[in-house]
């Protein structure tokens, strides 16, 4: 047996010694460091190896500059989602994915994606409804929900002080539909009491606070402020009323029950000359 084992041990060494076997060794060998080669060019290409791309800042870009400041760089884009701002101008870059080197200090190479999070002025809510509720009551689920609205009285027998239809853009809106925040929802609310009449004021020029005096003064309660251009609480209790129904008749009198329907406009306080 143990003469066996040397006689093998001998053959082997023999092969060894042979050019055959180094000529396939060596292209063995040749044929590892070429495969290796090959495979670091092939990463090196497809991973863009030593490549470092700087991401810039994008945040208060409008879309159209931020997407063609990626696209410079050989970077591409995607609109994640859009957030509710009516602050800010639609559309403009509230907020990127990937951070910007300057802060996270970290490069990138040709082709990631960046996303990007826009800014939208106007937010969809769901329209409530508001039939057979008193006014009052169909009024704080407005406002809360971020609708205005503008209230017409039609005479009615039994419904006194309920809403009777809800309207927008002229026609009858149901219950579910989907309205931009700031949507004027038109409230058709019952009525079966004139009330006194009065000497119908002239609004024009006043801010809320003193329309407000003299409605209270009359014993007016229905009416409507409306600012379209009113972003904040502020802005309401600044503006100045520039139209009013019914319209100032110098002598005129309408009944208390009348509903007035204020129109505001936001002043702007660069102009004063103050």
């Amino acid at each position: 047996m143990l003469d066996k084992i040397k006689k093998m041990f001998r053959l082997i060494f023999a092969f060894i010694k042979t050019k055959h076997f180094w000529k396939h060794f060596g292209l063995v060998i040749l044929f590892y460091l070429l495969a290796v080669f090959a495979t670091m060019m092939y990463l090196d290409f497809t991973t863009n190896h030593g490549q470092k791309i700087a991401v810039p800042n994008l945040v208060g870009m409008s879309s159209n500059k931020a997407k063609r400041t990626i696209e410079d760089l050989e970077l591409t884009y995607q609109i994640l989602d859009s957030i509710y701002d009516p602050k800010l101008p639609e559309g403009t870059v509230v907020e990127q994915l990937v951070e910007p080197t300057s802060l996270s200090k970290v490069y990138v190479k040709s082709g990631r994606v960046i996303g990007l999070r826009l800014s939208k002025r106007s937010e969809l809510v769901y329209m409530p409804s508001l039939l057979n509720k008193q006014v009052e009551f169909a009024q704080s689920i407005l406002e809360n929900r971020g609708l205005r609205y503008i209230i017409q009285y039609k005479p009615s027998s039994e419904a006194n002080g309920s809403v009777l239809d809800q309207r927008f853009n002229g026609k009858r809106i149901k219950e579910g539909e989907r309205l931009p925040i700031g949507s004027v929802i038109i409230l058709v609310v019952g009525q079966n009491d004139e009330g006194q009449p009065v000497i119908l004021p002239n609004f024009t020029g006043l801010t809320m606070a003193e329309a407000l005096n003299i409605l209270d003064t009359l014993g007016v309660g229905s009416y409507s402020f409306v600012c379209p251009d009113c972003i904040t609480a502020q802005d309401s209790l600044g503006a100045q009323i520039f139209s009013q129904s019914p319209e100032y008749i110098e002598g005129k009198t309408v009944f208390k029950s009348t509903h007035f329907i204020l129109s505001m406009r936001k002043v702007d306080i660069s102009l004063d000359p103050q």
